[in-house]
């Protein structure tokens, strides 16, 4: 029987801060359904949002993250979070992480949408790939950290109402295994892949949040999911990310005439909150019939273009556009799940020994809207403080899991006949998201999209209960949980308000904070 201190599912920011923090104290397995470097996490292209050098910063970046939550941040996560970011940042240098700086030495900072001051470290525009880069590396050289690769995670296990394990898939045998442990952390990203548009990759299938409701844990405002306003929009893009630090550095939302329109908006322009940007694109496309609209970013001098951005200018080169002569064509595409499984500021679920850090948890950071470059920091952050909490419990919990004993099964591979009803199964349940449960909503919308999510679980859980188990139908059998947990949280809202629109419903903008002078 596999029996270690600390299991984590996932190998995204998060879990790997927590791996690496705790393996001097306890043996410690990572868990991962692909190869070690894969997720969200290596994708984040922006930077980390931190007050590093002026302390009376702080507020400000409390203030603005308080903003763009539209009033549904919880002020004491927001504070703990931003207070901790200078220490986040020194562990991620002392982890071989190499930030970009000016000629004098200080690190260079970029400014993204919300943001009031330049306050984003960054490694190019590729900071998500350094940092999982670095963490892999060292994780690789813990002899306390064993790596469980190329498999994927069914169900938590529980014994007397506490989390002691996970079922596992094996992807490459299709042999299920147990295996247990004394805490247990959900590090698996968010759920971006319920839409048929997403930023993310397709790993990113709300594994985490679908397990632990499935033991009861409580899971909050699904109905927050944030759309970032500008995914590369060509045929061969594979949903590519174009960096809000390309608005931050003064590029211009057009029209395909070349007319301007985020003053129409928003007074911040380019640089207003995430929601703002991507309901406006998402309006001007539908209002004038178009497929997308276009970034410029032309003005800037072509060096400071390639210098500032050399992975974006690469992709869109790669694909025939020149972003120092051409406008880029951009549309939204689901990006973050601001809402997951509810913890406290040490990570921890209302199940015993069960934890859950970043994208998949709901920690009150976010509120009603994720300001940007805030979710790597939250990763490392709150990383740092399960590791804190965990190892603090470790000494006074007994060896469990004693009594169980999972029978390992070998299952045939699926049928091309099931393969095929599961492609168009999860075909069909994006669609249904994106239509039905997207940027903009309505009721009668919504709850066709619950009828509709329903009869594909009801299809997927046949499917399961008859053993055909596979890497494809265990994430559609989540993404179908999810999906309906997050069309249920919105018609449970009731009102308008930060990445939640409803055309029937009102619009509440009274418990929005105003922003503080400094």
């Amino acid at each position: 029987m596999h029996y270690y201190d600390v299991l984590i599912i996932g190998s995204g920011a998060a879990g790997l801060g927590v791996a690496l923090s705790l393996s001097d104290h306890a043996s410690v397995a990572v868990v991962t359904k692909d190869a070690l470097a894969t997720g969200a996490s290596l994708r984040a292209q922006g930077g980390i949002a931190a007050v590093i050098d002026q302390q009376h910063d702080l507020e400000s970046h409390v203030q603005d993250t308080l903003i763009a939550g539209a009033g549904l941040c919880d002020e004491t996560v927001v504070r703990f979070t931003v207070y901790q970011a200078k220490e986040a940042i020194h562990w991620l240098i002392a982890q071989g992480v190499q930030f970009n700086k000016n000629h004098d030495s200080e690190f260079h900072l970029t400014q993204e949408g919300g943001h009031r001051h330049r306050r984003i470290l960054h490694v190019a525009d590729k900071t998500g790939d350094a940092v999982i880069t670095s963490l892999s590396s060292q994780i690789t050289k813990r002899k306390n950290i064993v790596t469980w690769i190329e498999h994927t995670a069914i169900n938590l296990l529980l014994e007397d109402d506490c989390c002691i394990g996970v079922t596992l898939f094996d992807n490459d045998t299709s042999e299920i295994k147990s295996v247990f442990s004394k805490i247990i952390v959900l590090a698996t990203g968010g759920a971006s892949s319920v839409y048929l548009h997403a930023s993310n990759p397709d790993v990113n299938s709300g594994d985490g949040i679908a397990m632990a409701h499935r033991i009861g844990a409580d899971i909050a405002q699904l109905e927050f999911h944030q759309f970032h306003p500008t995914c590369l929009f060509h045929p061969k893009a594979n949903s590519f990310l174009i960096s809000e630090a390309l608005r931050g550095e003064g590029a211009i939302l057009k029209l395909k005439n070349g007319d301007a329109f985020m003053h129409r908006y928003d007074a911040r322009k380019e640089l207003a909150s995430r929601d703002i940007v991507a309901r406006a694109i998402h309006t001007e496309m539908k209002k004038n019939s178009m497929e997308c609209v276009y970034l410029d970013i032309t003005h800037l001098p072509a060096e400071k273009i390639t210098s500032h951005f050399p992975t974006i200018f690469e992709k869109c080169y790669s694909l025939g556009i020149d972003m120092t002569k051409d406008w880029i064509p951009v549309v939204p595409a689901a990006h973050y799940t601001c809402g997951g499984v509810k913890t406290n500021l040490q990570g921890e679920t209302n199940i015993k020994n069960l934890f859950a850090v970043g994208e998949v948890a709901c920690t009150g950071l976010h509120g009603a809207n994720r300001m940007a470059s805030n979710s790597l920091l939250e990763c490392i952050v709150f990383a740092a403080s399960a590791a804190q909490k965990i190892q603090l419990m470790l000494p006074t919990i007994s060896k469990i899991g004693k009594t169980r004993r999972e029978k390992s099964i070998q299952h045939a591979k699926l049928s091309s006949e099931i393969d095929n009803t599961l492609q168009y199964h999860t075909a069909k349940l994006k669609q249904c998201m994106w239509e039905k449960a997207g940027i903009i909503k309505n009721d009668r919308d919504l709850q066709l999209a619950k009828i509709e999510i329903q009869k594909i679980q009801q299809i997927v859980e046949s499917l399961y209960n008859q053993s055909h188990v596979s890497k494809a139908l265990i994430e559609l059998r989540n993404l179908a949980c999810v999906s309906r947990l997050m069309v249920q949280a919105a018609i449970d809202r009731k009102e308008n308000i930060g990445l939640y629109f409803n055309t029937d419903r009102i619009v509440i903008i009274q418990s929005i904070p105003r922003p503080r002078r400094f």
